[in-house]
């Protein structure tokens, strides 16, 4: 197995600047093993359709999701115009800092997308993923840095935030209502794009 986020220092995939008003996230993006996901992305953060959107729901010990133009959590369009697939694969899992697609249900991506914020794995998780097909080195890494393995293989993952993990906390830390909106907010300025 090829696990490009423990070995971020070989990966040259493109590169995602998330501008936010709490400060810059950084991303490394897979394209190889999640290339629509990926190109996506790239092609609507390069038209701006991700400037001036909040991150419309924010759960601490979670996650901190965006992407929805009309602010709702219902909205936004990939660059198809149409929902894509899935491309789940074995080299990629929703660990701390991981860019993964939101969706509602298999195969409905669109814009939307979320960074993983959980820093700590519940020991309960420990033994149910033994008893899956994940790899030791994967167990390992999601006991050691955090993450949501109960996403894997639901939510496409396409990225690994290489610094700036420090602004996702913040963000997480925010006040929230009782949807899970930040009371204030939380802002993408812009996202660059470099490949």
């Amino acid at each position: 197995m090829n696990y490009p986020q423990l070995n971020l220092d070989e990966e040259n995939g493109p590169l995602a600047i998330i501008k936010t008003n709490y400060g810059d996230i950084e991303i490394r993006l897979f394209p190889e093993q999640a290339p629509m996901a990926v190109e996506n992305f790239t092609k609507l953060a390069e038209v701006g359709y991700y400037d001036q959107i909040n991150f419309h729901r924010v759960i601490k010990d979670f996650m901190i999701q965006s992407g929805d133009p009309t602010d709702t959590g219902a909205g936004g369009e990939s660059i198809w115009n149409q929902p894509f697939d899935d491309e789940f694969s074995d080299d990629l899992y929703n660990f701390r800092g991981a860019l993964s697609m939101a969706n509602a249900g298999p195969n409905t991506n669109g814009s939307q997308f979320f960074i993983v914020q959980n820093k700590h794995l519940a020991d309960n998780l420990i033994e149910p993923m033994k008893k899956s097909k994940f790899a030791s080195e994967v167990i390992d890494a999601y006991k050691n840095n955090g993450g949501t393995p109960w996403l894997d293989f639901r939510h496409t993952v396409f990225g690994q935030t290489i610094k700036g993990i420090d602004v996702v906390d913040k963000i997480a830390d925010v006040e929230v209502d009782n949807n899970d909106r930040p009371v204030s907010e939380v802002l993408i300025n812009k996202i660059e794009i470099y490949k």
